[in-house]
């Protein structure tokens, strides 16, 4: 039965004010096709699709289903082949060819997550390793966020340490990225997106809140102190959503029998 229709999800955002839609949690492409179909119907209204994906899609579908994104989060799980066969039941490899597809043969927008989890994929080589890739195979403005663990399931390791992740942020700025996080955890150092040519803060961040706004508003997205570009999609001024959820009704299509 179809619950939500690809027009049904888009006027709903529309309606709510929601400039992006983005498919996550369960990846989307898993449901490639359905997500594709939303991505349109969204952009026929002005709203921005947004895939949140572990990147692991051949590549016979990877360039149709990014085509349809504005921007995409990619999940680099670790940066090591064992870790992703004994932990994923995958290969690294599919994964790096599509961060090396979105950076270098789309224009979508890519930023990269990784979860550090203790005594599995937080060693200073392999953080080196990881963030020296980057530089070198994509560009050193590609986002980089270190997020933290935390033992809700089946992998029982401790919950991320703040340490480990102001340490992993540390080693990835010292090999030249210039767009290093952290995340899951308050901090507003690692949260915010600091000018890599003068070293001002430019968004203040702290979980969900937005603090100072040291970006120009014409032109949009220039540091306010030197003038340099930073690349991303920005607003003129900030948004005050902070952290908040709203229910949302979706009315049923006809359904499929």
């Amino acid at each position: 039965m179809d619950r939500a229709s690809p027009a049904a999800l888009a006027d709903a955002a529309v309606q709510t004010g929601c400039q992006s839609v983005a498919f996550t949690y369960n990846d989307p492409v898993i449901f490639a096709e359905y997500a594709i179909d939303v991505s349109a119907a969204c952009r026929e209204r002005g709203v921005h699709p947004v895939a949140v994906t572990a990147g692991y899609i051949t590549d016979l579908a990877r360039a149709e289903f990014f085509a349809a994104m504005d921007a995409v989060n990619v999940d680099l799980k670790a940066f090591d082949q064992r870790f992703y066969r004994r932990l994923c039941s995958a290969d690294i490899e599919p994964v790096k060819e599509t961060l090396r597809h979105l950076v270098h043969d789309t224009n979508v927008w890519v930023e990269i997550t990784t979860l550090i989890i203790p005594e599995e994929n937080d060693s200073e080589h392999e953080i080196r390793s990881l963030s020296a890739w980057i530089r070198e195979t994509l560009r050193p403005d590609v986002p980089l966020h270190f997020s933290a663990y935390h033992p809700d399931y089946k992998l029982k390791r401790p919950a991320t340490p703040m340490g480990t992740l102001t340490r992993a942020r540390a080693i990835a700025l010292e090999e030249g990225l210039q767009f290093v996080y952290t995340g899951n955890v308050h901090d507003s150092k690692g949260g915010s997106t600091w000018c890599p040519q003068c070293g001002s803060l430019l968004i203040e961040r702290d979980w969900y809140e937005i603090g100072r706004w040291g970006l120009t508003s014409d032109p949009v997205g220039h540091c306010h102190e030197c003038n340099a570009h930073i690349p991303g999609q920005f607003e003129s001024v900030p948004g005050r959503w902070g952290r908040s959820r709203q229910r949302i009704q979706i009315p049923s299509g006809e359904p499929n029998t």
